[in-house]
């Protein structure tokens, strides 16, 4: 076997595990493409998710005026206590 014989094996070997490599690489990008693709998709729905269930105006103003009635009749009650 001449040097020229091995350089050629060892040029074709490095030629097909660099191939090999590549390829091995290129299919893993192309799957963490798609999972990252479906991830972001997933939160998207979260973000509308999220948003759409924050309380409305109405229901905070007729909760704290509930809170605040309550309160009021705690205070009135202390105030009203004959052993202050």
């Amino acid at each position: 076997m001449t040097l020229q014989d091995m350089f050629n094996i060892a040029v074709a070997l490095s030629g097909f595990l660099g191939g090999w490599w590549v390829k091995t690489i290129w299919e893993s990008l192309k799957d963490l493409q798609k999972t990252d693709k479906d991830l972001a998709e997933k939160v998207s729905q979260m973000e509308v998710l999220v948003a759409g269930q924050y309380i409305r105006r109405d229901e905070f103003d007729r909760t704290a005026t509930a809170i605040f009635v309550k309160l009021d009749k705690i205070y009135d009650r202390l105030e009203s206590k004959v052993d202050k």
